[in-house]
């Protein structure tokens, strides 16, 4: 530790540390712009200078590492001086237009301005003039009001990953810009408007809708994908103006995903339903929640007073509360029904009954940068998990090497050591070699069933699978590791996947070799809780997909839009067509849900309350920050008293701590998480290497502003480059070996559905794998999300004709 004196006031801090970070410890403000905690040092604005004794000019505060006995001086005169002379030339070109710039209330130029400017400016020449840019559809450029402090070029670098902004000019001239006036596409591209310290990058959805002392600030939780996140949102007059990032350095640092930042966009959608409706002799009527929810109970206890129980489904979405899910499970297990499941977008699930516990990611979430080998399975990281992908970011910086096996050749802006690109099903070939070859490097005995250890004995390991199994048994390509810190974690392309139970199974055996952490990688922001709570089919209940094969007669909604939402969409959307009744609790008035029979307005996470469960097993709660829109209510009561009006008893809570205590039967929610989580499997699964089909197979990924019915809504999301018309992407040799080009329209088949899309050639494809997106109108008549497809090629002469239909289908 050195000792150092900051104002008289003595400190001791560690070697290495700046003046400006020991300065904070101590509590002594320093003026700064260019300086950010989880950025490097560039120390261009001069703002920070302090005087240091025997040092004959002030330094920068940012950039100058204290040493033993060093006296620094904040508020000298020569430190307030050369601070007051740095503030005069930042605002000699800055417009004066405080009154018009959304940054007013919270600008850090103003506020320094105050503290450290004068009352008048020495300068009456002209002041300079720069052009805004266009940088896409969620930021607004004002570049003049600029101070060039470099903080969103450094964050898209070093925290984004690809530099996408830049500093061209010198002196007078320098400005911050695009390339070659591109747009800023980053996932996370909304923290540049947190790091700017003036008005030069805004919020463009927010402009000028409000000030920031206007808006009340309350706490919540990201909805979107399972790293929980924390936000802060932002109300005036009951609604939702703009989510910014909570600091949580185990999290989400301070940072936020553009799909959690923008999302909210969607809240107040034309289509967001707020009052019941009943659908009479095929048109929707409005009616009110007495008459709504004695239909609804009606129709259900007709249905399976004359069918059964087990003729009513309960298809419940992972984005839901945990609340939500425990009380709809109740609900249905008290009606005698074992048809319940949030699984919706899974189609292998032999793994039921075959884990000890409830599956999670299998380390806590800053666990991840201090790994030192990581393997991704069937996943595309940043479309799935734009914050945990700067995790992996910053683990890659710090010296481990990457690991890839996946059917999409995705740059994850980071370096990859190994990686190999093959079909889904040749992953479990894949990983079936990297657990011989690192059987071998171990020299271990593995207990394996007979059947799998038959076939690793007769599996040939490949060159490039026996480097990978290298990399994770820590040998290294400069230097070898003795017990390496090893990740292993399974993606959303895995757990779609026909074999997915197999992939499982082997990723289990090589973390056992390896004394791997890790596990899966949750989508929705629920899926873990969802699990723990046991929203899934009893011994003799259905799971999601059995109850699209085998329709039901009556169908619970909850939170989704069928044929969007599952796996199989032309199987949901069958499904809800053959149904007597079908119940949804919904937020929104959608095509999706035309052939529902009752629709009960639910609030959206803005509007209820209730608890999410991350992929580290974090269980976070949360509150409503505005008032339900209309007659909508939150789902938790919607459910409560739908079983009340079934006659169920126990279902009088009087609040969601209520629900919350009943399900957690007493004991605090951390320690019933810490005894479920558990990914391990009480025995290994049959595994059949040899690949199941010799034709094309679909890789249907979701995007990530199609995730959920409040993303698909958000107006500047799908603005963004992700949302791009639906494409057959292929390989370009599979492309010319059938003798197609890009830009050909095509005949998309699977099972018994059909759609027109135009072929894009795409190399990241792998051979064999045609890469057609999901959760999308011209997509919903296809089958499996990596189920078998085909691909036909349409006559020149239809050519024209087949392409205006396909750009018909995407507007």
């Amino acid at each position: 530790m050195l000792k150092i004196e900051i104002d008289g006031k003595p400190v001791e801090v560690d070697h290495g540390t700046t003046i400006i970070d020991a300065a904070d410890k101590l509590g002594v403000s320093i003026p700064r712009f260019c300086y950010h905690k989880k950025l490097s040092v560039a120390a261009n604005c001069r703002m920070c200078l302090v005087e240091v004794e025997k040092f004959g000019k002030p330094l920068p505060a940012c950039a100058t590492p204290v040493a033993e006995g060093m006296k620094i001086f904040t508020k000298s005169k020569a430190a307030v001086e050369a601070q007051q002379s740095v503030m005069e030339f930042l605002l000699i070109n800055h417009p004066l237009d405080c009154p018009i710039c959304d940054q007013g209330g919270e600008c850090d130029l103003q506020d320094i301005a105050v503290a450290y400017g004068t009352s008048g400016s020495r300068y009456t020449e002209e002041k300079r003039v720069v052009f805004n840019k266009n940088i896409g559809p969620l930021i607004s450029t004002d570049m003049t009001r600029c101070i060039q402090c470099t903080r969103c070029v450094r964050f898209l670098k070093e925290v984004g990953g690809m530099q996408e902004l830049g500093m061209v000019g010198r002196g007078e001239h320098a400005e911050i810009t695009a390339y070659v006036d591109q747009s800023v596409n980053s996932e996370l591209s909304g923290n540049i408007i947190d790091l700017c310290p003036v008005g030069a990058l805004t919020n463009k959805p927010f402009r000028y809708s409000a000030r920031s002392w206007e808006l009340v600030r309350r706490p919540s939780i990201a909805p979107h994908d399972s790293l929980g996140s924390h936000i802060e949102v932002h109300v005036k007059d009951n609604k939702v103006m703009r989510v910014l990032p909570r600091e949580k350095e185990s999290i989400n640092e301070c940072w936020l995903s553009d799909r959690d930042r923008y999302s909210y966009e969607g809240l107040n959608s034309p289509d967001r339903l707020k009052v019941p409706m009943i659908k009479h002799h095929g048109e929707w009527q409005e009616t009110d929640w007495k008459t709504a929810l004695e239909y609804a109970a009606g129709q259900i206890k007709d249905i399976t007073n004359e069918h059964g129980s087990d003729a009513l489904g309960v298809l419940v979405s992972p984005n839901s509360t945990m609340e939500e899910g425990y009380l709809i499970k109740e609900l249905a297990n008290d009606m005698g029904c074992g048809n319940v499941d949030y699984r919706l977008r899974q189609t292998d699930f032999r793994l039921d009954g075959k884990r000890v516990g409830t599956p999670w990611m299998g380390c806590n979430i800053d666990d991840i940068e201090h790994l030192d080998r990581i393997l991704l399975i069937g996943s595309n990281i940043r479309n799935e998990h734009p914050l945990l992908a700067q995790r992996f970011r910053k683990a890659v910086d710090n010296g481990a090497e990457l690991n890839i096996i996946s059917p999409l050749d995705n740059n994850p802006l980071m370096d990859i050591a190994h990686k190999i690109i093959c079909t889904p099903n040749d992953m479990v070939n894949v990983l079936a070699q990297i657990l011989k070859g690192m059987s071998k490097l171990q020299r271990l005995s593995l207990c394996l069933p007979p059947s799998l250890s038959e076939l690793l004995e007769k599996i040939h390991v490949r060159p490039n699978t026996e480097v990978m199994a290298e990399s994770l048994a820590g040998l290294g390509k400069t230097f070898n590791l003795i017990a390496p810190k090893v990740g292993i974690f399974l993606g959303n392309m895995a757990l779609s996947a026909p074999r997915f139970t197999e992939m499982y199974s082997l990723a289990e055996a090589i973390g056992g070799v390896s004394g791997a952490k890790g596990g899966i990688l949750p989508s929705a922001a629920n899926s873990t809780g969802m699990h723990m709570m046991g929203v899934m089919p009893s011994a003799t209940g259905m799971h999601a997909r059995a109850m699209l094969e085998v329709p039901r007669k009556a169908y619970m909604l909850l939170n989704i839009e069928p044929e969007l939402d599952c796996q199989h969409a032309a199987l949901a959307r069958e499904a809800m067509k053959k149904a007597e009744c079908v119940v949804a609790l919904t937020a929104y008035k959608s095509e999706a849900l035309e052939n529902a029979d009752v629709l009960l307005p639910i609030a959206p996470f803005t509007e209820t309350s209730g608890s999410f469960m991350s992929m580290e097993g974090r269980i976070q709660t949360f509150k409503a920050v505005v008032k339900p829109l209309g007659e909508s209510r939150p789902a938790w009561k919607v459910i409560r008293v739908l079983a009340n009006t079934l006659g169920l008893k126990g279902f009088d809570f009087e609040s969601t701590d209520d629900v919350r205590t009943k399900m957690f039967e007493g004991e605090k929610p951390s320690t019933v998480a810490r005894k479920k989580l558990n990914n391990n499997m009480k025995e290994l699964v049959e595994i059949e290497v040899k690949i199941k089909s010799e034709g094309l197979q679909r890789i249907g990924e979701v995007p990530q502003y199609e995730a959920d019915p409040i993303v698909r809504r958000s107006g500047p999301l799908q603005k963004t480059k992700y949302n791009i018309q639906r494409r057959a992407r292929m390989n370009p040799e599979d492309l010319r070996m059938m003798g197609i080009v890009e830009g050909d329209a095509v005949l998309v088949k699977q099972d018994q559905g059909r759609a027109v899309l135009m072929v894009r050639s795409d190399a990241h494809v792998a051979r064999g794998c045609v890469r057609v997106a999901a959760s999308h109108k011209q997509t919903v008549g296809l089958g499996d999300l990596m189920g078998d497809i085909a691909i036909d090629k349409i006559p020149a002469e239809e050519q024209e004709a087949a392409k205006a239909q396909a750009m018909e289908a995407y507007s």
